[in-house]
């Protein structure tokens, strides 16, 4: 179990605090058009001003190339500090003169924002003198960053190595929900996988057939499947490179006695396109004309008798086209049938979440997860660069500072901060009580 915030001491101690504050900016206005991200950190925050920590938020903006200032982070210190209601601080660099400064100025309970990490290049490339300098702004690291764990950064991995370190609450839970799906699910276990391009769920798939009872898919790799078992998918997406692979799971499936239930029916149109008319056809018969864009009625209809029986479900991808309202109908089908189910509902961030959301139905689900690309490499059953770093509970390490390491002032000056706690929904996994069964699966086409 990794180190959270409440195993260590953080009165009078500097935190460089990790967090995901890359929000989405008003590409007219540079506004920030969504403070979710924000909103999410707001609960370790609040705890370490309160419990005393001078915090020192770091986090990336973009994919800027070098210094360029509509990527700053300063409107999102400045939206942080209404929010929390009192002074944030923001440091013009982020290991400089000003975060240097500004860093051994903070009293307790007082934050500062420092610039976007990706100004500096060394931070992708995970530099160990960036990571050193970044380490000596501080005494304690925390990383509540879940979205970029899956990243080898400066500011994900190599300065937890130089500093005694924990997760923050945001990243805690979301190990604690894709842990516990993966370990112990309430079952059946149902995944629902979709997304355009079979390659990108490859070692969820694989990960998943000795995980679940029944693995629903759909989108447009589906149709890779499909062609894989002698199915004409018109004009479809298909990765031709990877019919083999998909014969391949499809008998794995059956040899681990996991149901790999394949669309029946699909929504077509002639070109790729908002506009497009929509014509009906079987999966298996598809015209040389036509494109699948979205699962059809009995599609539907199936997947919703799984997800109406399931005691866990997670859900990674959209359905069909559903960014197009004329094909976005299986995927919100889909997002409604999820949201009235009693099972646990796990959505897999990105398109994903962004589907839920979109569909009115995000506020139903047990949890939506904060970061797509994290969360797909838990379900491949990978170590997260940025978990694995972290320190297990009852582990002790020698870390030994740089020279250049700043050292907090040794008499604290507390400060009760007029923080604004943190009313987000808790997310609790429920506890599996059910064995999964042996009964023989086969694919199912119906």
């Amino acid at each position: 179990m990794k180190k959270t915030i409440k195993d260590i001491e953080v009165k009078g101690k500097k935190i460089l605090l990790r967090l995901d504050l890359n929000v989405p900016l008003n590409k007219e206005t540079g506004e920030i058009s969504d403070d979710t991200r924000i909103m999410e950190s707001l609960s370790t925050i609040n705890y370490l001003c309160e419990n005393g920590a001078r915090v020192l938020i770091c986090s990336h903006l973009g994919r800027p190339e070098g210094i360029d200032k509509k990527y700053s982070l300063k409107p999102v210190a400045e939206k942080l500090e209404k929010i929390l209601k009192h002074k944030v601080f923001f440091a013009e660099d982020t290991v400089g003169k000003d975060a240097k400064t500004k860093s051994k100025e903070l009293c307790d309970g007082e934050v500062l924002v420092l610039e976007n990490l990706r100004f500096d290049k060394r931070e992708e490339e995970n530099d160990e003198g960036f990571c050193k300098e970044l380490a000596s702004l501080a005494d304690i690291y925390v990383n509540d960053a879940f979205g970029t764990a899956h990243r080898k950064h400066a500011s994900t991995y190599g300065v937890a190595n130089l500093l005694p370190n924990a997760v923050g609450f945001l990243m805690g839970k979301e190990l604690k929900v894709i842990n516990g799906i993966l370990d112990n699910p309430k079952r059946p276990f149902v995944a629902i996988l979709g997304g355009a391009k079979i390659k990108d769920k490859i070692p969820v798939i694989e990960n998943l057939i000795l995980k679940a009872d029944t693995i629903l898919i759909g989108g447009g790799m589906s149709y890779t499947f499909k062609k894989a078992l002698g199915g004409n998918v018109g004009k479809s997406l298909v990765d031709e490179e990877k019919l083999e692979l998909a014969k391949s799971l499809i008998e794995k499936a059956k040899a681990n006695n996991v149901e790999l239930v394949l669309p029946v029916d699909t929504v077509c149109a002639l070109d790729f396109s908002s506009e497009a008319k929509s014509k009906k056809f079987s999966a298996e018969q598809i015209p040389d004309e036509y494109m699948g864009m979205d699962i059809g009625k009995k599609t539907i209809k199936i997947f919703k008798k799984y997800i109406k029986k399931a005691g866990t479900i997670v859900w990674n991808g959209p359905l069909g086209v559903f960014e197009f309202d004329k094909f976005a109908k299986g995927t919100n089908k889909i997002a409604k049938a999820i949201s009235k189910t009693k099972a646990f509902t796990f959505i897999g961030g990105g398109d994903s979440a962004s589907a839920i959301i979109k569909s009115g139905y995000a506020k139903e689900v047990n949890h939506i997860s904060t970061g797509g690309g994290a969360s797909l490499n838990m379900l491949e059953g990978k170590v997260l660069p940025g978990v694995e770093a972290i320190d297990e509970v009852g582990q002790e390490k020698k870390f030994v500072k740089d020279k250049n390491t700043s050292k907090t002032a040794k008499k604290s000056t507390s400060k009760k901060p007029a923080t604004k706690k943190s009313t987000a929904k808790k997310t609790t996994t429920k506890k599996s009580t059910t064995k999964k069964t042996n009964s023989k699966k086969t694919v199912k086409e119906k």
